[in-house]
């Protein structure tokens, strides 16, 4: 009862600021029942006059809240299905900036995490580069067998867990009243959204995640000539404590500096759009914080990125999905996507296949034939999820921000080379990987791989009928102290571990045969 109290009072302090910098204008009264258009109507009458117009007022509300609502306002700019396509835009330019604390406070907390004094970890070890809300970066020196390497060492900041932890269950409080008061809201999965942030946080602030991260992206691109990774000190990195290479280079949106170095802006565009292609649809593993802050080109013209708090999966499922779609609007064969999203089970099957294929002519068509600076990606978003919405299509949060990433990916690269065809940029990496895992390659590798497993299942029956042979003697003696079974029972048990063991080596072969028949139709 009083945790209930303490939510609803930290809920009720949010929705005043956010009635009060005028965030609430974003609403849509027309999808709210009649008591909740009553009480947004009361609650806009505090509205500051002097508040700003559109979106800016809900990053203004969010930077008011605090740390763990820009973190929340940030990862809420991944999913323009639920804030808008322009809150959207404008919650990415939300800046995760707080103030540094202060450097002996990080020297004691990179001291207690590495056990170690910071004179015995690094040679030099600078005052706060960075500072954000979860975590501040500072500039460091280390001595390795190849000589001196400069790094980066991020500290998490002193308490930032039991703030997140308090605004997180009142988030969750909000987010259960939301599905209740909104009869829409379920389709948004707003409870699943702040679970969604609440693992994103936990991950962001166990900086060992965030170093697997990084190790797993650099084994996944280390043949990959133009692009790069920093590579994480195991060593000098804990909970608290990430240790990483340092990135030297030119960020992506300083263009005079890009020019003066003499780099290729047309061809860096391009890399951006396939390297980031390659990650979701070849290794089902992305980046998906890639703004212009993040993103570098060094010394040798190689596109470099940095901070992997946030990191996005796709399973072969989503990746076959998304290869096959975008090779869909690539050819315009808009029946094929709308097949494609009926055969993975994102548009319920009482819908028309056709209609939806109609509906995404209407997506595909206008941006077809025309430059990327001529393309409305926004106005593009706002129809694709008002077209979800009509085909009933629930959200699927890993690919909404798989897009909304794409999206921001697309705007570096155009802001490098505002005649991108994104289109024509993508089709080399979408075609090879197909090429790879849907021809007869792929389903050579697939079978195999089956097959492989099917061997292994044959390696355990001979364990799995001694273990059944166990079972049967520990009846027996069971039976022998007192607990009888009739023979027909007995004989019954037999019969069944015999017919087991028989369609279990049925099922072998005719598995076995199957993938035969897979991999001589894949030639």
């Amino acid at each position: 009862m009083i945790g209930s109290l303490v939510h609803f009072f930290r809920n009720l302090r949010a929705g005043f600021v956010l009635a009060r910098e005028g965030a609430l204008s974003l609403v849509d009264p027309s999808a709210l029942p009649p008591a909740a258009r009553i009480v947004l109507r009361l609650a806009r009458i505090i509205e500051r006059p002097q508040a700003g117009d559109g979106a800016a007022r809900l990053s203004a509300a969010l930077t008011r809240l605090g740390p763990s609502y820009v973190k929340f306002g940030q990862f809420l700019a991944t999913r323009p299905d639920i804030v808008g396509a322009a809150a959207a835009r404008d919650l990415e330019l939300l800046q995760d900036r707080m103030p540094p604390f202060p450097r002996k406070e990080a020297v004691r907390m990179v001291e207690l995490a590495l056990g170690r004094p910071i004179d015995e970890l690094f040679l030099e070890f600078s005052e706060p580069i960075a500072a954000a809300s979860i975590a501040q970066v500072h500039k460091a020196v280390i001595r390795t067998p190849e000589g001196l390497e400069t790094v980066a060492v991020k500290v998490v900041r002193p308490g930032v867990r039991e703030g997140f932890a308090r605004d997180l269950q009142a988030m969750r409080a909000a987010a259960r009243l939301f599905e209740r008061v909104v009869p829409d809201a379920k389709r948004l999965k707003p409870v699943e959204i702040v679970e969604a942030l609440a693992r994103s946080v936990a991950v962001e602030m166990d900086l060992r995640l965030e170093a697997a991260a990084v190790s797993e992206l650099g084994e996944n691109t280390k043949d990959d000539p133009d692009f790069r990774v920093p590579k994480p000190e195991w060593d000098l990195t804990a909970r608290d404590v990430l240790t990483i290479t340092w990135i030297e280079g030119i960020r992506l949106n300083d263009i005079a500096a890009i020019e003066a170095a003499g780099f290729d802006r047309v061809a860096l565009a391009r890399t951006i759009i396939q390297s980031f292609l390659r990650h979701a649809i070849r290794d089902g593993f992305f980046h998906a914080d890639m703004h212009p802050g993040n993103l570098f080109v060094d010394g040798q013209g190689r596109l470099a990125a940095v901070d992997f708090g946030i990191m996005g999966r796709l399973g072969m499922k989503e990746r076959r999905f998304l290869a096959e779609i975008l090779l869909g609007f690539i050819r315009r064969d808009y029946l094929r996507v709308a097949r494609v999203h009926f055969e993975a089970g994102y548009v319920p099957p009482h819908h028309s296949v056709e209609d939806f294929a109609q509906a995404i002519r209407a997506i595909g068509e206008p941006i077809h034939d025309r430059r990327a600076d001529e393309i409305s990606m926004a106005k593009l978003l706002t129809l694709l999820f008002e077209i979800t919405s009509l085909f009933d299509m629930a959200t699927r949060i890993e690919l909404v921000m798989l897009q909304k990433t794409m999206v921001v990916v697309e705007g570096v690269a155009r802001n490098l080379d505002p005649r991108l065809d994104m289109w024509t940029t993508s089709e080399p990496v979408v075609r090879e990987w197909m090429e790879r895992n849907l021809g007869p390659i792929g389903r050579i590798e697939e079978a195999g791989a089956g097959f492989m497993t099917l061997v292994g299942v044959a390696a355990d029956l001979p364990d799995m009928a001694l273990r059944a042979r166990r079972v049967l003697g520990q009846i027996e003696d069971m039976t022998a102290g007192g607990m009888t079974l009739d023979t027909e029972s007995v004989s019954a048990i037999g019969r069944a571990e015999a017919r087991s063991n028989r369609w279990g080596s049925v099922a072998l072969w005719i598995i076995a045969l199957s993938l035969m028949i897979i991999v001589i139709r894949g030639y």
